[in-house]
Parts: C-alpha cells; sequence; structure tokens
C-alpha cells in the first residue's frame, strides 16, 4: 500500500496515465464539460431576466410587453439549448472515453500475460489473472466517468464565486465559503475509505480465484461429496468481501449525507440574509432568485467532484492490481534458450542436450542431462513418478527453463501432446488446427495415423461438430487421439507424447504406435511410456531417476544389464495384469 502522504500524487499520477490513452475523448468531454459550466452561470442571468422583467411586471398594472417577452424568452432558450449541446458532448464522450480505456487496458494486460511463458503461468492462479484484465480493469477506469466534468469544476467555481459576488459582495462572500468546506470533507473521506476498497477489491479477487478453480474442479468435488464445504469456502470469502464493502459503503452514505446537508443548509443562510439584503435595498427579488438558483446549481458540481473523491480509491485499488501484472517484466521465454542444429557429420541429432539442469518449482527437476536423440528415431523416456519425465519434455519443447547447460533442438516444428489432453469448446476442425491453415488431407492423414477416423466419422457434422468445455462429450481415449492429430496435422517433425497413450485400450494403443513408427522418415518420436508393450516399439530406452538419466539404451539390454531398469518393468507388468479384468 502507499503510504497515505503519497495518495494525492498518486492519484495524479492515476488520472494522467487514464487520460493519455485516449486524449482526444478527454479533451472533447472537457470541452463540452466546459461549455456546460460557463452556460450554467449564465443561466442564472436568465434566471434575473424572467423574474425582473417577465413575472414581476406581470403584477402590475403597466404589465410587459410583446418584444419584451420574446427576448427574454430567446435568451433563456438559447442559455438552455447551449447547456444541453455541453451536456450531451460531455456524457457521450466521457462514456466512449471510460469504455475505450477500460478495452486498451484489458487488451495490454491480456497481451502481457499472454507474452509471459508456460512456466510462468503454471505459478499464477488462473482466476486472479482474469479478475486483473476484468473486474480490476472495470474498477480502475471508474473514475473516467467523473473526470470531464470535475475538471472543468475549477473554472465553474471561479465563474460562479465571481457572478455571487458581483450580484451581492458579503453574500457572496458567504456562499463561498461553503466550497472549501466540502472540498475538505472530500480529502478527509478519500483518506478514511481507501483501505476499504483496497481490502475489498483485494478479496473479490481471492473469489475470482477460488470461484474459478471451484468450477474447474466440479466433478472432483462432486465425486467427493464436497460440494457443501466447497460452498462454505467460497462463502467465507464472500463475507469478507461484504464486509469490507459494508464498511466503504457505511463510510460512503455518511459522507454522501453530510455533502447532501451543507449545501441545503448553506441555502436556508442565504435567502434569510438575503431578505435582509432585499429589505435594505441593496438586492433586488430577481437578484436573489438567480443568486439562490446559481448556488443550487454550483453544488452540482461538487457533487460531481465528491462522486469523483468517492471512486478515487476504488479506482486506485483497481489500478494497483492491474499494474501489478503491466510491471512484471516479461520473462524471456525457454524456446530463446534452444539453439538450432544441422546435420553434424554420422550423428545426424535432432535433440541434443549437455549438461542441462532445469527447475520445476523450487526444484531441480533436471540434473546434469546430456542426451542426443538421433532424427527419425523413436525414444521412450521411462522411469517412476518425479522422475523428471514429463519435465524433460517440457524443456524440449520450450515451455520450462533451462537454467544451465545447452539445449538444441535441430526443428521448429515441434508438438507436445499432454497426458491430460485439453480441447477448446469449439468446432473438431479448429481443435485440430488452432486456427492455422491445415488442409483436409493433412487432417483425414492425421486422424488416421491417430486411429480416430473412425468414431469422427461417427459424429454427426463430422470436423464441424462442436465439441463441449474440454470436450465433455468425449471419452478420455478419444481426447488423447484428437490431441495427438492435432500434433501430426500441424505437420511436427518432432513429437513429444507424455504418455500420451495411457487412456487407449491396448489394441488402438498398438494400432497408433505403430502407425507413428511407419513415420520414421518424417517424424521422431520422444514418448514417456508406461507400459512395456509401448516402451519394446522404441528404438531406444531412457531410463531417468531422480531428475537424472541413469541409464541408456536398447530395452532388452536394459532389462539384463540395469537391476533398478527390470524392477520397474517388472512393476508395469504388475499392475497391468493386476489391472486386467
Amino acid at each position: 500500500m502507499t503510504p497515505k502522504s503519497n495518495r494525492l500524487t498518486v492519484a495524479s499520477r492515476l488520472l494522467r496515465a487514464l487520460v493519455s490513452f485516449h486524449r482526444g475523448y478527454f479533451v472533447i468531454a472537457v470541452t463540452g464539460a466546459a461549455v456546460f459550466a460557463t452556460a450554467t452561470v449564465v443561466s442564472s442571468y436568465g434566471v434575473k431576466l424572467v423574474i425582473d422583467n417577465v413575472i414581476l411586471p406581470a403584477f402590475t398594472a403597466k404589465g410587459i410587453s410583446f418584444a419584451t417577452w420574446a427576448t427574454t424568452s430567446l435568451v433563456v432558450i438559447a442559455i438552455g439549448l447551449v447547456r444541453a449541446v455541453g451536456v450531451v458532448v460531455r456524457r457521450s464522450f466521457a462514456g466512449v472515453l471510460q469504455w475505450s480505456t477500460a478495452r486498451t487496458i484489458a487488451n495490454r494486460v491480456l497481451r502481457h500475460i499472454m507474452t509471459q511463458p508456460a512456466w510462468w503461468h503454471r505459478t499464477r492462479m488462473t482466476g486472479d489473472i482474469a479478475a486483473r484484465a476484468g473486474v480490476d480493469t472495470d474498477a480502475a477506469v471508474g473514475i473516467l466517468a467523473p473526470l470531464p466534468f470535475s475538471s472543468s469544476v475549477a473554472v465553474l467555481l471561479v465563474v460562479a464565486g465571481t457572478w455571487l459576488m458581483v450580484t451581492d459582495l458579503w453574500l457572496g462572500l458567504f456562499a463561498t465559503l461553503v466550497f472549501p468546506v466540502m472540498l475538505v470533507m472530500n480529502v478527509l473521506y478519500q483518506r478514511k475509505v481507501d483501505r476499504f476498497y483496497r481490502t475489498a477489491q483485494d478479496e473479490l479477487g481471492s473469489l475470482s480465484e477460488a470461484a474459478h478453480e471451484s468450477f474447474d474442479g466440479v466433478l472432483v468435488v462432486k465425486a467427493f461429496g464436497a460440494e457443501g464445504r466447497e460452498t462454505e469456502r467460497l462463502a467465507e470469502i464472500s463475507r469478507r468481501l461484504r464486509r469490507a464493502r459494508k464498511q466503504a459503503v457505511n463510510l460512503r452514505s455518511t459522507f454522501e449525507s453530510l455533502i447532501d446537508a451543507t449545501p441545503s443548509l448553506v441555502n436556508i443562510a442565504i435567502i434569510a440574509f438575503g431578505a435582509l439584503r432585499i429589505r435594505s435595498g441593496d438586492m433586488s427579488i430577481g437578484d436573489l432568485s438567480s443568486f439562490v438558483y446559481l448556488f443550487t446549481l454550483v453544488t452540482l458540481p461538487l457533487r460531481i467532484v465528491s462522486y469523483l473523491f468517492s471512486e478515487l480509491p476504488h479506482s486506485l485499488s483497481g489500478w494497483d492490481r492491474v499494474q501489478e501484472v503491466l510491471t512484471e517484466p516479461i520473462i524471456a521465454s525457454p524456446r530463446e534458450q534452444i539453439r538450432n542444429i544441422g546435420t553434424v557429420g554420422e550423428r545426424n541429432p535432432l535433440v541434443e542436450m549437455e549438461h542441462v539442469y532445469a527447475v520445476h518449482g523450487s526444484t531441480d527437476a533436471l540434473i546434469d542431462i546430456s542426451l542426443c536423440i538421433k532424427r527419425g528415431s523413436t525414444v521412450a523416456v521411462v522411469g517412476s513418478t518425479g522422475s523428471g519425465k514429463t519435465t524433460l519434455l517440457h524443456a524440449i519443447a520450450g515451455l520450462v527453463p533451462v537454467r544451465s547447460g545447452s539445449l538444441s533442438v535441430g526443428t521448429k516444428k515441434v508438438g507436445l501432446v499432454f497426458q491430460e489432453a485439453f480441447l477448446f469448446a469449439e468446432s473438431l476442425r479448429y481443435n485440430l488446427t488452432l486456427g492455422s491453415e491445415v488442409t483436409s488431407d493433412d487432417i483425414r492423414r492425421a486422424l488416421d495415423i491417430a486411429s480416430a477416423s473412425e468414431f469422427v466419422d461417427e459424429m454427426g457434422m463430422g470436423l464441424d461438430t462442436e465439441l463441449g468445455e474440454r470436450g465433455v462429450s468425449l471419452s478420455g481415449g478419444q481426447r488423447q487421439r484428437l490431441a495427438l492429430a492435432r500434433a501430426l496435422a500441424m505437420r511436427s517433425e518432432l513429437l513429444l507424447l507424455d504418455d500420451t497413450t495411457s487412456a487407449l485400450d491396448p489394441a488402438t494403443e498398438q494400432r497408433v504406435l505403430t502407425n507413428l513408427s511407419s513415420m520414421h522418415d518424417e517424424m521422431t518420436t520422444i514418448v514417456v511410456a508406461s507400459r512395456p508393450s509401448t516402451i519394446a516399439l522404441a528404438d531406444e530406452v531412457v531410463f531417468m531417476e531422480g531428475g537424472r538419466i541413469v541409464a541408456q539404451g536398447v530395452h532388452e539390454l536394459l532389462l539384463e544389464t540395469n537391476h533398478g531398469y527390470r524392477s520397474l518393468i517388472a512393476a508395469f507388468e504388475h499392475d497391468r495384469s493386476g489391472s486386467a479384468p
């Protein structure tokens, strides 16, 4: 939190920053507000003309002439039209300014977020990130609606104060005393309410996080009968949010009551004092009427300034949370660490790693990895849970940064297929192409290799079939095959499979792996595997323990020479036989 002594400085920086996005809209809105403010002051003169030249003479024997009535009416109508134009321009462009700025800030936040590498996203809560680009952005720009009018209040107060004192010096001085009083009340309010709005905005972000997480894990919640506990977790955050907002609203209602009462009390005093001035002959009834009318009109802009101050803490809270994202440095993508290699003698490697260390979370997940994978080969990566298999694939794909060592990959066409296949709530075609230009022949070929053509053809609209959220209408095996087909349709030269066939039955898995093996002229495959039948099909096996490569070679040779590998394969076979019907 910024110290209170610096809040006004921070507020001025906030206003300058928000206005800088669309200066043209702001200038037009302020111009409209200035026109309205000037016409507001002049309208009090119209009131004086109507009372002194039309209303009061109408009660005398002399009456009023048509020319006087027409002239006064035209003046009043002209003033009203000018005020109306100022209001329309001010409100229209203030709205355009607010929402255009919200869109610009949200786009910047989204671009900033999307530029960050994948491992950065894994350290953040999705709901909180969404809140920064959504509710926090809306809160930040909330101050822009009253800002154009408020910016012209200084002119209005100067002109109105001068007009009031020209009308009657002593009554004008008395009336203008309310202006600094109301401004002081605004400053005191802003200082007190600031912390409540900041707390409320933070709690709103927490609620967004928790709600997103809860909806994402709805199947887990229901499967374990945790609906009540999950509801209570969200309810507790909602209660904290309600308390913070209730405190802010209570303070705001007290503040607005004072703002309402102050000008009303002053108006009563003005009328009483003005009656004495009329009796003494220092003012006319028209003068006092225009005086009261102008003072009443001036209090409205002061209310807008009050609204500006009341919105300021809310906007500052939203802006602070937005800036936490925008000021965070863009982290270089791990892909930038990967060097490109071509053919190197007879080795002809596609992937080459030398003494690579990589961190997953706060611990080393890859330790001193040296590995050379030939083009066109199929390599199985084997190890127990937590041995670093997935991190190895993610490092090769450029999703995990290499802390030290060197990593070289001989192609940019790398396709990573995750164990948990993610599908968008879009058409099947979009899920296979992600909007890229991919021919129907390439899509059909990819589906054939992934053994997915049969169930795709059975869908009502084929490639144009709309999938539900995350492909909920499909089985796990179908989702995995579509994810594999997506990588194949992109013509990947290096295919990284993270236990991608775990949800397939043995016969389908065998078919898919056989199809992939037949493509060794076009593609190199690295597969994290836990099925002995899958491992046996690989040209080479990489055995990992504790983030290190402890053995590498042909499957049969490792079975003979490495006790740890032999024990792991035996455990895999036991698990398979134990789970067989």
